[in-house]
């Protein structure tokens, strides 16, 4: 199994008004930059570096980042710089990217060489993901809504020649056009960097990862209809011709430990505080309606299970009880003892190969993520990593999402990979 931690990095500032359960809301978009502070930004920065660092150092496999634009819920604008911090003070862990937006990049070239970069300096710790966007990042930065996907779908293919093949070569496709491709910057890992896929709504997305046998990880979504989607991938496996498995799926949701029940709860609350995304659970912002329904973005037909849940109009207010939250696992909180059937709960019902706990976030502060940190290294991590063992939810670092064959080399126990595997 893989374990990897997670944090949106909110913009934290209480004396604007714009924070927490009681404070104004916030529209998506409608929010001007007025009020932002760049010593405020400074400090948070660097706490997020340090939280990543100390995960580290408790023993997650890996660190995700992620992307947004012009919001204060995620200050990950320029995600790539942050993994190319993470690449050099880091050691160990992998620097999972989920993800790049890839039909906001006029010049897919410049990410080719940004991504080899990273992985170079990190020795081939780079997980490389990638994503539609939101509404808000095609406003943002002026991509054209109709022509999303097709432009997603070319820039991967471009990026994997460009990442595979010697140059020079021309590049001519629909949206990408170079008479000259020949980075000087080639990856670490060959034949490139894993590349996995996250996602909420989509069902052309899964399929589309299905049919190139790349990890699908699931975003914060209620437990039935993310089951309901991972069969999907299943189904679109077995009509692609081979058989997936938890190597394949992935799954990110809120999980917080702490040294009390008080205070697991007290501090669990804060999850659904502060500037947080409108488009997964414990949110306080406003969905903007016109964000939802750009022309050609996403098919309003081939939709996930998830979707519901992830697209309404919170209108300033949770569309769910933090109670409610608790009771169906979309949060979990509590101490090492508490929390461990819980998650062993959502292992069982999903069987996913990843996990990404996520934490620290909401209007939690840099001391609540430090304890939660702690107890995760001493007492959660270890025993998580039984009950992969156990229920052999075996990771793509353990057997290949392409093959299906046990990866020697990889992380985990290569001899239980190996006899699950032969088995097959």
């Amino acid at each position: 199994m893989f374990i990897g931690h997670f944090t949106e990095r909110p913009y934290q500032d209480p004396k604007s008004g714009y924070f927490g359960a009681t404070g104004l809301p916030i529209k998506d978009l409608d929010l001007s930059n007025d009020i932002y502070d760049p010593e405020l930004g400074a400090d948070l920065y660097n706490r997020y570096i340090d939280e990543r660092l100390y995960a580290e150092k408790m023993g997650f496999d890996g660190l995700m980042l992620n992307e947004h634009h012009s919001t204060p819920f995620c200050m990950g604008g320029t995600m790539n710089i942050e993994a190319g911090i993470l690449a050099r003070v880091t050691e160990r862990a992998k620097i999972v990217l989920l993800g790049n937006i890839l039909p906001i990049w006029d010049d897919p070239l410049w990410l080719v060489e940004q991504l080899s970069i990273i992985d170079m300096i990190s020795k081939g710790r780079l997980v490389s993901g990638w994503v539609r966007g939101t509404g808000r990042e095609s406003v943002a930065h002026n991509a054209p809504p109709p022509y999303n996907w097709e432009r997603f779908q070319e820039a991967h293919d471009f990026i994997v020649k460009a990442w595979t093949e010697p140059g020079p070569f021309r590049w001519e496709g629909k949206h990408y056009h170079y008479r000259y491709v020949n980075p000087w910057a080639k990856p670490y890992q060959k034949p490139h960097p894993p590349i996995w896929l996250p996602g909420v709504v989509s069902r052309d997305s899964l399929r589309w990862a299905a049919k190139n046998r790349i990890p699908y990880i699931m975003l914060a979504t209620k437990l039935e209809p993310t089951r309901q989607a991972f069969q999907l991938y299943h189904d679109s496996a077995e009509e692609f011709g081979y058989e997936s498995g938890p190597q394949n799926i992935g799954y990110l949701w809120k999980v917080h430990v702490d040294e009390t029940e008080e205070l697991a709860e007290e501090v669990g609350r804060k999850y659904v505080q502060g500037p947080s995304n409108p488009f997964l659970a414990g949110n306080e912002g406003t969905a903007n309606r016109a964000l939802l329904t750009l022309p050609g973005l996403t098919s309003r037909t081939r939709v996930l299970p998830t979707r519901d849940a992830a697209t309404v109009n919170r209108g300033g207010q949770l569309a769910r009880a933090y109670e409610d939250q608790i009771n169906d696992y979309t949060i979990i909180t509590g101490t090492p003892k508490t929390v461990l059937p819980k998650i062993r709960h959502v292992l069982e019902y999903l069987r996913p190969g990843s996990v990404f706990f996520w934490d620290g976030d909401g209007a939690m502060t840099h001391e609540d993520q430090m304890r939660s940190l702690r107890l995760m290294g001493e007492e959660v991590i270890p025993a998580v990593r039984e009950m992969g063992k156990e229920l052999e939810l075996f990771s793509p670092f353990e057997v290949d999402p392409a093959t299906n064959k046990a990866i020697v080399n990889g992380a985990g126990a290569p001899g239980a990979v190996e006899a699950a595997a032969a088995s097959d």
